[in-house]
């Protein structure tokens, strides 16, 4: 089987990571279409062998739809010539509609319910849309769950163990309890109207009272951490805390067993993690991972939590229990993706 993954965040390229590796192994071809986001194409050199990037993302919306019509006309021609039976990603304009000129079974992989916009362009195109069983849309008889978290395809422990070589880039001791702070550009599709932290500098300032503060940031603003991109979940596993905007590493902390707090919120003050089922899920039923619609109630909760030394010894223990339930989201993606029948 030709298969054809869509890369567009450094998220996607630890989804697949094992996923690819597998499949090869199994006799299947693996080609990977990627535009650079971040550290996309340092991830992609480190594990991938055969892939190649489109181009650059855009840093706005604008930008990002003159680019559009670029990437559509490169993953066009890179199909053609590779002839997939499969093509997996997020719903990735240029590759939906790249893929839809060329033949091949389109499978959307989705957790973002607010991305109703890209839904409307690409899901029509595809052939099944897959989700986790939390998600709270539905794409109808294409629409297939299951039950984990897309961070589970790495996050699993059959296939994460943390390293502790991340200490040796961050200028505190083993011993001494430290939170993971992140603060992301705002320039995904998804991000429009959204708002996060109000002033994370005095955020910051509250909780260095109480732990060592690392600093992740999309923005080019200095005070990022200088760890290798792939010890950034080890950081997270280690941590004490982590605080911050975007879904997607406030779950992967959460899943890691490391008390989790999400801020961001639309334009009229709604946090957005009532419209997530991942972060509903991680809330509701797990207590792993708290959402909140401003910075006041977020910083005021982390101190509650670093203020209870058993916090993380109590998060580790909800960990099990969901580890217990969920599967590993690597194993069940290679036999979906072996039994699709054309």
């Amino acid at each position: 089987m030709r298969i054809a993954l869509g890369v567009v965040h450094p998220k996607h390229v630890h989804i697949f990571r094992y996923f690819a590796r597998e499949m090869v192994k199994r006799g299947h071809e693996i080609s990977v279409l990627a535009v650079n986001k971040g550290e996309t194409s340092y991830l992609l050199e480190k594990y991938y062998e055969n892939y190649e990037i489109l181009g650059e993302s855009g840093n706005t919306i604008y930008s990002k739809l003159l680019k559009l019509a670029k990437f559509e006309r490169s993953a066009l021609k890179i199909l053609r010539k590779i002839k997939p039976d499969v093509v997996m990603g997020r719903p990735i304009p240029h590759m939906v509609h790249a893929n839809a000129v060329v033949g091949g079974d389109y499978v959307i992989l989705e957790d973002t319910e607010i991305a109703r916009k890209l839904h409307m362009i690409t899901v029509p195109f595809s052939k099944y849309v897959v989700t986790p069983k939390s998600f709270l849309g539905d794409f109808g008889d294409k629409h297939i769950r299951f039950n984990s978290f897309f961070e589970l395809a790495y996050l699993h422990p059959n296939n994460f163990e943390a390293n502790k070589t991340v200490y040796d880039y961050l200028d505190f001791s083993k011993n001494e309890r430290f939170v993971v702070f992140r603060t992301i550009s705002w320039n995904a599709y998804h991000d429009r109207g959204l708002k996060g932290l109000e002033d994370y500098k005095k955020a910051i300032k509250t909780i260095e009272d109480l732990a060592n503060v690392v600093v992740l940031s999309e923005n080019k603003n200095g005070e990022n951490v200088k760890i290798p991109p792939e010890l950034a979940h080890s950081l997270l596993y280690y941590a004490d805390l982590y605080v911050g905007e975007g879904a997607t590493m406030a779950v992967e902390a959460a899943l890691l067993g490391t008390p989790s707090i999400h801020v961001e919120s639309t334009s009229s003050g709604i946090a957005t993690g009532l419209m997530s089922g991942n972060l509903l899920e991680l809330r509701n039923k797990y207590n792993l991972l708290e959402f909140y619609a401003n910075q006041k109630n977020a910083v005021e909760r982390a101190i509650e939590i670093l203020e209870d030394k058993k916090s993380k010894r109590i998060w580790r223990k909800r960990r099990s229990t969901l580890l217990k339930e969920k599967i590993d989201l690597t194993e069940w993606l290679v036999k979906f993706t072996e039994n699709i029948k054309r």
